[in-house]
């Protein structure tokens, strides 16, 4: 089913290719949230292997996302040139081959060859991704498709702390990077099984991408946004990436319940986004949505850093912080919705989008030497900083947008 000339698509049940797409897509999304937590998650195995320090290990965290910021835009080009399907299938197949290679080769040395092969896959899902769904699932249906894709992602996050630890305490590390390799393969071969949904919008989409060609997408807005993606990430990484070996370091708790912790954060933040959809829906003022969001998160996150707080309202808090971080999400991407230009989403998503790249660049430099400085709790207070700049932001833009949108 296609939106007709006028642009609406009939309000119709969905088909089961456009069904079946989306699930298969959104699987591919979930192995590559999966695959960005791979490396932070198995830092403290990864250190005893490799006898190297949390910064060490953080520079090859910021090669992943240098190699990813650097080729996520241009990307973009690739998929409108020789289809997203393609590009996700590759991209699939080198994040699986990536990984695969670290268990048979685990030195140091290696992890930044893994590093660069796996951002440079990483860079594919994003304009894959969504070029695939805009194609395939009609409009009056594409943001509850984007939703699903989105909550994919964060459950892809959720499971991999303890999918991984789990795995490599049963198995070993080998089995565990070796399983997140295999499974990658098996997307790429049912990404290659679903139906090309895009074929009847393809002429539509590009007669779209013409018309907005040559529209500059380097405007102060569109700019300003990939620095609020900055934020975010750093804010998002914080708690994340080192928050493991700061709980096990700063709070003194065991290695289980440091990662249900996290585990909470990250399944809350899966939640969260389902929950996010409707209240995008129902308001204007995203900038407002987000910016409460960030100042709830960054109040629960300061107890977080401040207090040594008991192990289940520990969890609680980590859970409830990943929740309000989901929610507002969707109001996050309408931002950026409203202030792409006709014709160019795809590039500015792709432009705002290395924001994320950006931030994991820095990020990882920053928590890994606080690390090694022996400040583990600074790990969440760096976050309450980020998360309190990224609600200025926030509502500053909300702000400054409606003008722009009036006109």
């Amino acid at each position: 089913m296609v939106a007709n000339a006028s642009g609406e698509a009939p309000a119709t049940t969905s088909s089961a290719g456009e069904l079946q797409t989306l699930i298969v897509v959104s699987a591919a999304h979930l192995v590559s949230h999966l695959h960005i937590m791979v490396l932070p998650v198995l830092l403290p195995l990864l250190k005893e292997r490799m006898n190297v320090g949390f910064f060490e290990l953080g520079l090859a965290l910021t090669t992943f996302n240098i190699v990813s910021g650097l080729t996520q835009a241009p990307m973009g080009f690739l998929v409108d040139r020789i289809g997203a399907r393609r590009v996700l299938i590759a991209g699939l197949l080198l994040g699986g081959a990536a990984f695969v290679s670290l268990a048979m080769s685990g030195s140091y040395g290696w992890l930044f060859v893994v590093a660069v092969l796996a951002g440079l896959a990483n860079c594919v899902y994003h304009p894959a991704d969504y070029a695939i769904l805009t194609d395939s699932i009609p409009e009056n249906r594409v943001g509850r498709a984007f939703s699903v894709h989105t909550f994919a992602g964060f459950v892809g996050s959720a499971i991999a702390p303890p999918l991984l630890l789990g795995l490599a305490a049963v198995a070993g590390l080998n089995s565990s990077v070796v399983a997140a390799g295999l499974v990658a393969w098996a997307i790429a071969a049912l990404v290659f099984l679903i139906p090309d949904q895009q074929r009847a919008r393809r002429e539509q989409r590009a007669k779209a991408n013409a018309a907005g060609a040559s529209v500059s997408v380097f405007t102060p807005a569109i700019l300003g946004l990939t620095v609020f993606f900055t934020l975010l990430a750093l804010s998002h990484s914080a708690m994340y990436s080192f928050a493991i070996v700061a709980l096990l370091a700063g709070h003194g708790v065991t290695l289980t319940v440091a990662t249900a912790a996290v585990t909470a954060y990250l399944t809350g933040s899966a939640v969260g986004v389902l929950l996010g959809g409707p209240v995008a829906d129902r308001t204007r003022r995203h900038g407002d949505v987000a910016a409460a969001g960030f100042a709830i998160s960054a109040f629960i996150s300061l107890a977080i850093a401040v207090f040594n707080l008991p192990v289940v309202l520990l969890i609680a808090a980590m859970g409830v912080v990943g929740v309000v971080i989901g929610m507002v999400q969707p109001s996050r991407d309408m931002l950026v919705r409203r202030s792409a230009p006709p014709g160019a989403a795809g590039r500015v998503f792709g432009i705002v989008s290395t924001g994320f790249n950006i931030g994991g660049i820095f990020g990882p430099l920053l928590f890994g030497w606080l690390m090694d400085s022996n400040q583990p709790r600074w790990i969440f207070g760096a976050a309450v900083v980020f998360m309190l700049a990224t609600a200025l932001y926030a509502a500053f833009e909300d702000r400054s947008s409606r003008p722009r949108a009036a006109a």
